[in-house]
């Protein structure tokens, strides 16, 4: 932009001034002007309207006079504060004519924009850049030229409204882009999760935690959701990676003894090929023998062969049996592998019937929410709750009936609670729910609005509606308390709640 001439920048403006459809304003010209140019045009002082002015003030009493000299000098030297002061000193003059010296009043001119909202606006500005990205040179060079203007002290209204737009124009461009880059980037993290699925074809553990990334990776993504896809991204390179090992091992032993296997087979063939050549040879002896004399170191002979035969025979026949017996043993480690593979999966951080994160799920999210809560200084609200009167549920509709109780239950309260709310199954009919950034009466709101929620919505049994409710404690974590103990302060507060007629919500 520096190396265009003043009449190329002036028709841009215009131009400029016609494409943002902008009235063609002093202020408004200026502003394009200054942008385009990429400087700051000092303001212009109306030197000439105010020379005007001094030709009709009063000068006439000693205190007017002295006010008139010094509203000149102020013009000469281009002074705005000596300009207010003077002007603030007439204004007193009027109301207290017997007053000789004006008063200093801080003047507030509606066209000059707060200095509190002029840096709230900054600091919103430079919190705003990190998230578009360094690939827009200009909306940075647009961002620092309005977050110095508005940190000049009296930044005009007017000015600010217009680079304000310009700047929110562009980053309009800057946020779509943005956009359309997370969404490659979800596009090929889905890509990477199916091709893993695709290469453990036979890895029943493998394929449910990649259903699993795939979920979590899906919008709205939060940095709770995202932690919880770096940590199922672990596991499963983990299991994948210790899969492999032991799976090549594996073949590589079985390799091994299928070359010994090979081995022994041509071993037993040469003994065989020899062991016939033997006989043959002795046969035609034999038929060329006259006397007995002549047989006899033959027969010697074809019983040494075929004691040579047996005894190769019999040492075949057991590395043959040795062999079978450790391919057996690889194919039992081999199904062991997988077993325990499977095993795995019952305890991965996730409760296989609900959904919700189990025991080990749960110790990991309290752990990185404590934490969080801490460094934040944020409340955080622990919530126990167990499902009414659950046996009776049981033993009257079958067990089937209490599993989709606790699905119900942990499908409405995902429905109904934030997302940063996080459920998991304590054990049995009961469930924790860890509420960040929640004091404990907002969490004994929360859960009261979940048995209101609750109540609207019943599961089909067979033909019977079976209504669901819960008692519950609410217990906010102290300053140095532990998980355990929280819980077992909620656990309290939610046997009160029993006690107390149930489908209640109690504090600790």
């Amino acid at each position: 932009m520096a190396d265009r001439s003043p009449s190329e920048i002036a028709r841009e403006t215009l131009k400029q001034l016609a494409v943002r459809r902008l009235a063609p304003t002093p202020d408004n010209y200026l502003a394009l002007y200054d942008e385009i140019a990429g400087v700051r045009s000092p303001p212009v002082f109306p030197e000439g309207p105010l020379q005007h002015i001094t030709r009709v003030l009063p000068g006439q009493t000693p205190a007017q006079k002295r006010l008139l000299g010094q509203f000149e000098r102020a013009v000469e030297t281009r002074d705005w504060s000596s300009l207010q002061s003077v002007m603030v000193g007439y204004a007193n003059l009027g109301l207290n004519p017997a007053s000789a010296e004006p008063v200093a009043v801080e003047a507030t001119p509606l066209a000059i924009l707060p200095e509190e909202l002029a840096q709230l606006l900054a600091r919103l500005i430079d919190n705003l850049l990190p998230a578009l990205g360094e690939d827009d040179a200009r909306v940075h060079e647009m961002a620092q030229q309005l977050t110095s203007f508005l940190r000049e002290p009296a930044p005009p209204v007017s000015t600010v409204q217009l680079m304000l737009g310009n700047f929110t124009y562009r980053v309009s461009f800057a946020t779509e882009d943005q956009a359309a880059i997370r969404a490659s980037l979800l596009d090929l993290l889905h890509m990477v999760f199916e091709n893993i699925a695709a290469l453990s074809l036979d890895d029943r553990w493998l394929h449910g935690q990649v259903e699993a990334l795939m979920a979590a990776s899906t919008p709205p993504l939060t940095l709770r959701r995202l932690d919880d896809v770096q940590r199922r991204l672990k596991d499963v390179i983990f299991k994948q990676t210790e899969a492999h090992a032991r799976t090549q091992e594996a073949q590589e032993q079985m390799k091994d003894m299928l070359s010994t296997f090979i081995e022994r087979l041509a071993r037993i063939t040469d003994s065989s090929t020899t062991y016939q050549g033997t006989m043959e040879r002795c046969a035609d002896l034999i038929g060329k023998a006259s006397t007995i004399e002549e047989i006899a170191p033959v027969l010697q002979e074809v019983m040494q062969a075929t004691r040579s035969m047996a005894l190769d025979s019999r040492v075949a026949h057991d590395e043959l049996h040795e062999l079978r017996e450790r391919t057996e043993l690889k194919r039992a480690e081999i199904a062991q592998l997988q077993q325990e593979l499977d095993r795995a999966s019952a305890q991965a951080r996730h409760d296989p019937l609900t959904g919700s994160l189990n025991r080990k799920g749960l110790d990991e999210a309290m752990e990185r929410e404590i934490a969080r809560a801490r460094r934040r200084g944020a409340p955080l609200c622990l919530a126990l709750l167990d499902i009414d009167n659950f046996k009776t549920i049981n033993d009257r509709l079958g067990h089937t009936a209490g599993d989709a109780a606790l699905v119900h239950l942990a499908q409405v309260t995902r429905e109904v609670m934030r997302p940063q709310d996080l459920l998991a199954r304590y054990g049995g009919e009961e469930f924790v729910l860890i509420l960040p950034d929640t004091p404990v009466a907002h969490g004994v709101a929360a859960m009261t609005r979940l048995q209101r929620e609750l109540t609207t919505r019943f599961f089909l049994q067979g033909k019977e509606k079976v209504l669901i409710t819960f008692s519950a404690g609410v217990a906010q974590l102290g300053e140095s308390e532990t998980s355990t103990e929280a819980i077992q302060r909620a656990d309290k507060s939610m046997y009160l709640a029993k006690r107390s007629g149930k489908n209640r919500v109690m504090a600790a």
